[in-house]
């Protein structure tokens, strides 16, 4: 039997997934993009310094980590050499951009999947956030309306968390984490001018000058985020994850791991970073090559040749293709489904031993969970992975801040040359993207984007392997066929962002 589980709610855009159900168990997943945006075709032309402005607006949620992937595209184009103050505001620039991004996937998007938001009716405290969620869930709940306005209802049918201190206390922090989101964002904009979509941030630097003021302020506002991390995030997660156990075992995917690194330590273009970047598979680690990256069409809605290298793709529209079923590619890592992302960041980080913090916190946490390192790869993982890389990044946040020089420069001058290309790599919160950008005549002549959801909920490629996020979803017991509140489970771990996959 096949069940359309669309349209998905608490994801950032337009996602459908069609699974076949036998005996209760998915034997068959499509991830649908269901819309066409079309940036690299309307970038053409343009002059290559709009590309970091245009290409944030690919996403609301993460558009930093498009302006510096583009940025860095960029510099490889012009030969820039970066000033160190250019490289650190890029990394504060996006690091914040990563502490909001956890919080906002954890708290608003995912959480609700196993906390009982019902058990709000059995407070009886005075707190007025609290009070005022209580009145709203019962509104909703005495409205019988079949789909009410509220983020919390209705809800699939399933198990969720049976202990109403921890559900309550979830739901909190449910609301606090909405302040503290806020000030990663003010933190952000301090050096990036704004959220969304900076207007500070170019190849080679920053247009924000370096000031005792704006690191002090900045700083006071990481502090407080990173507290609430290592004080409620990081002990929330582990509660989830001691109430559902289970699912350390369910929505692995079935591929490889690929990260590009994150928070490069210093301005030279093959600078080690904070997580490094690499592809792992089958527990063998090698370094990224960007020439082995393809992308298939053969089940997405365009007509242009399929496995074409990054550099030579191409984007014609095919809205009524025969055997496509999804507005998304299929990039594969030579001719293999990878996943990335907070799982694949930290699993290709941990085998090779970069960063002596994250080994200890996957073996601390691994430990705690009584579970090999491996399982990772699970739902559970994705979201302990992106508890991990949180905690990581404040407090490397913090030091970055004190590398700043005040006396310095903050960006390197600019002189776009007649021809050049290159290729800017980084990791946005939900994982691997890579900006590609050919100038000709001092326009730009081509641009290609390959981003974390393209890879996640990419459709079968032209071997009709399943993506990722596909790939995890098949085999997996589900107790509702209807609801497949497990499915669901799966999808949000993995953090979709449609709106990036079909730009």
């Amino acid at each position: 039997m096949k069940i359309n589980l669309g349209p998905l709610t608490r994801i950032e855009g337009h996602l459908n997934v069609e699974t076949t159900v036998e005996n209760n168990k998915i034997v068959d997943a499509q991830c649908m993009g269901e819309m066409f945006r079309g940036f690299e075709v309307f970038l053409q032309g343009r002059n290559p310094l709009d590309a970091q402005q245009i290409t944030q607006r690919i996403c609301g949620v993460c558009p930093y980590a498009h302006a510096i992937a583009s940025s860095y595209a960029q510099e490889r184009a012009y030969n820039l050499k970066v000033p160190p103050n250019g490289r650190i505001m890029h990394n504060l620039i996006q690091g914040a951009n990563h502490l909001y991004d956890y919080l906002l996937q954890f708290y608003q998007l995912a959480a609700l999947d196993f906390v009982d938001v019902t058990s709000i009716l059995q407070y009886k405290g005075k707190d007025a956030d609290l009070l005022t969620l209580k009145n709203w869930v019962q509104a909703e709940l005495a409205s019988g309306k079949a789909y009410p306005a509220a983020p919390f209802l209705p809800r699939l049918s399933g198990k969720y968390v049976n202990n109403a201190d921890l559900n309550i206390g979830a739901l909190k922090h449910y609301i606090e984490s909405m302040e503290i989101q806020k000030k990663a964002n003010e933190a952000a904009a301090i050096f990036g001018g704004k959220f969304p979509h900076s207007t500070s941030i170019f190849p080679g630097g920053c247009t924000q000058n370096a000031k005792i003021d704006l690191i002090a302020s900045y700083q006071s506002l990481i502090n407080e985020v990173r507290n609430f991390y290592h004080n409620k995030y990081i002990p929330d997660v582990l509660a989830i994850a001691k109430a559902f156990p289970e699912y350390w075992n369910i929505g692995a995917s079935k591929g490889g791991f690929l990260s590009y690194g994150l928070l490069p330590l210093s301005p030279e273009q093959n600078s080690k970073k904070v997580f490094s970047s690499g592809v792992l598979t089958d527990g063998e680690i090698s370094p990224v090559n960007f020439e082995l990256i393809t992308e298939d069409v053969k089940h997405a809605m365009y007509s242009s040749p399929s496995g074409l290298k990054v550099r030579d793709s191409t984007l014609t529209p095919s809205p009524k293709k025969s055997g496509a079923y999804s507005w998304i590619k299929a990039p594969r890592y030579q001719g293999h489904m990878v996943e990335v992302g907070s799982a694949a960041r930290i699993l290709v980080d941990y085998h090779q031993g970069n960063n002596a913090t994250v080994k200890q916190l996957v073996q601390k946490f691994a430990a705690q969970a009584g579970i090999p390192p491996s399982k990772i790869n699970s739902v559970l993982g994705r979201y302990l992975s992106r508890a991990i890389c949180g905690a990581v990044i404040a407090d490397f946040l913090l030091d970055e801040s004190e590398r700043i020089d005040l006396k310095g420069p903050t960006i390197a001058d600019i002189k776009i040359p007649s021809s050049g290309e290159g290729f800017g790599a980084t990791e946005a919160s939900r994982g691997a993207l890579l900006h590609y950008i050919r100038i000709k005549d001092q326009k730009i002549d081509r641009y290609e984007c390959v981003v974390p959801t393209t890879w996640n909920a990419s459709p079968r490629d032209d071997n009709d392997q399943p993506g990722a996020m596909e790939s995890a979803l098949i085999g997996t017991n589900v107790k509702d066929p209807e609801d497949q509140i497990e499915a669901i489970r799966i999808v949000h771990s993995f953090d979709p962002c449609i709106a990036c996959a079909v730009h």
